[in-house]
């Protein structure tokens, strides 16, 4: 990979890292606007589905992210000796 490509995979890293950040920081905020907006119950079904949907969703994000930059960060001498030990 080129330089310019390690370096678009690590802002990409960080832009889902980010994302799933913002999903988690303002999902309590978001959700007490959609309860009332349809009047719901705090503990219904749907809005407690709503949580779990969002919350994993933040958490894949920030999951995929980190794991993006963990991979860039790597240092590259790591795979070269796992693949000499192989063969």
């Amino acid at each position: 990979m080129g330089k310019n490509q390690n370096s678009f995979q690590l802002i990409w890293g960080a832009a889902l890292t980010a994302a799933g950040v913002g999903v988690i920081v303002f999902l309590p905020q978001r959700m007490e606007q959609i309860r009332q907006l349809r009047q719901a119950e705090p503990y219904a079904f749907d809005i407690l589905f709503l949580w779990f949907c969002f919350g994993l969703l933040g958490v894949l994000l920030i999951g995929g992210g980190l794991r993006k930059i963990y991979g860039l960060l790597k240092s590259p001498s790591d795979s070269t000796s796992d693949d000499q030990d192989r063969d």
